[in-house]
């Protein structure tokens, strides 16, 4: 594929990349900044890309390693570190002790929230947390895989309402 036809390619894909630029950033000229960068590095590696293959994909992928990267750099450079005499490191986890306390709450609330679906959606969710394939809960529980979807997606429903309270909690 030559440059042009591949520049081409993108500006067709790149508008669906913005949304997901909101999402990560949640902010527009973040976003904007992401959208460029990601756009920039596909194209320089444009060689890297095999004909063929989901540009789409290979783009959002890009975004997404991009994001980390861009905030993992940003919480590295947010890190203080004294080096007075005393060497104590602000950001340092060594010396500090964690409170159980929250998450067996929150343990708690999950496992009640889990215990009171019924058993027709509970048994399929599960089955699904266990690593089950949806293939592999409908034919142990020999039902449609169309129905295992439904009954897991209800199950998360009911459970993100039930959990409704620890959605911004972290």
């Amino acid at each position: 594929m030559t440059a042009i036809e591949f520049t081409y390619n993108i500006s067709k894909v790149s508008k669906s990349l913005k949304p997901f630029a909101m999402r990560l950033t949640k902010d527009n000229d973040d976003a904007n900044d992401l959208l460029q960068d990601t756009l920039l590095k596909a194209f320089t590696n444009r060689e890297k890309y095999a004909d063929g293959t989901n540009l789409k994909a290979w783009l959002y992928t890009i975004m997404k390693n991009t994001f980390i990267t861009n905030y993992q750099r940003m919480v590295r450079k947010n890190t203080f570190i004294d080096e007075s005499e005393n060497l104590h490191y602000i950001n340092s986890l060594e010396n500090s002790t964690d409170n159980e306390a929250p998450s067996n709450f929150i343990m708690n609330d999950i496992n009640r929230a889990v215990d009171s679906l019924e058993e027709s959606f509970r048994t399929p969710f599960m089955m699904h947390y266990r690593g089950f394939k949806y293939h592999e809960i409908a034919e142990r529980l020999r039902i449609p895989i169309g129905t295992v979807k439904n009954r897991i997606h209800i199950a998360r429903k009911e459970l993100k309402d039930k959990l409704y309270v620890y959605e911004h909690a972290f």
